[in-house]
């Protein structure tokens, strides 16, 4: 995908940048009955993915009035999530947000069920990545499902990335740490199902809780330039942080036994063969 000059200058500027209809609605298809085949999977594993913290402040597993059910990484349980950070369309827009080089930090996904999903609270990803310029890092954040002020859709602080704010652990979760920005500069982005959010390591963000009647999930990956990453983190990690573009990318294979690079459609129509 090619990008103008003020969809960069945006990004650069303001630290994100919205595209909506990014994934085509046979794609956004295929990531919708993926995630929901992985969770499903969780699910009935009994794993513990409900990262939230109850109102008593208990953890309970899967349930509860509070729920924010995170599965971390993706492409160890899902060749579609081996393929995605491959998609020609991705790579090329990351390139051009970050740099020629980089690398996949992580994948994950936040599934919020209805009325009792809530959001991740305000935070910056560099807080947890501690790189020196912020805008070397992009976040992709995924509409799995329409993502609308209703259903908690997610928010950031445009210019955020010039600034620090203090975080500290996220009473509402088991793990997260969070911030206080200055939520009245706060922009909801609204997106259809396959639409993204590109918004770099610095920008505050965050979503709300889901109080429609149906579910809301998002797709997150997170790119680094190997300015900051590279071969150190990449050998350390390299079953699920595979290097997307440099000397070192070998399209997947060297992570994952087999190539992914150029397999996209394929992986597409694998995962709408096996729902029908």
């Amino acid at each position: 995908m090619q990008l103008t000059d003020t969809h960069i200058t945006q990004f650069r500027e303001n630290g994100y940048l919205a595209i909506d209809g990014f994934f085509s609605s046979v794609e956004a298809e295929a990531l919708r009955l993926e995630l929901e085949r992985i969770y499903n999977t969780e699910l009935e594993k009994g794993t513990g993915i409900n990262c939230a913290v109850q109102e008593d402040g208990t953890k309970r597993n899967n349930e509860g009035e509070r729920q924010n059910l995170q599965v971390i990484p993706l492409n160890n349980r899902s060749d579609l999530h081996k393929g995605l950070p491959f998609n020609p369309k991705v790579v090329s827009t990351v390139k051009q947000l970050i740099g020629d080089e980089f690398m996949l930090e992580l994948d994950q996904a936040f599934w919020k069920p209805p009325k009792v999903g809530i959001g991740t609270s305000w935070h910056q990803d560099n807080a947890y990545f501690k790189i020196a310029d912020p805008l070397r890092g992009t976040a992709m954040w995924i509409a799995i499902h329409d993502a609308n002020i209703g259903n908690g859709c997610i928010h950031v602080i445009p210019g955020s990335h010039r600034e620090s704010y203090e975080h500290y652990k996220d009473p509402l979760s088991d793990h997260h740490i969070r911030c206080d920005p200055p939520e009245e500069r706060a922009v909801p982005i609204e997106l259809k199902a396959g639409g993204v959010l590109f918004f770099c390591y610095g920008v505050a963000h965050c979503t709300r809780s889901n109080l429609s009647n149906k579910e809301r999930a998002g797709v997150a990956l997170h790119f680094l330039h190997n300015d900051f990453g590279g071969k150190e983190i990449w050998e350390r990690n390299n079953t699920t942080k595979p290097m997307i573009t440099g000397p070192l990318a070998t399209g997947g294979e060297k992570e994952f036994g087999e190539k992914y690079e150029g397999r996209w459609q394929e992986l597409v129509d694998s995962v709408l063969t096996s729902a029908r």
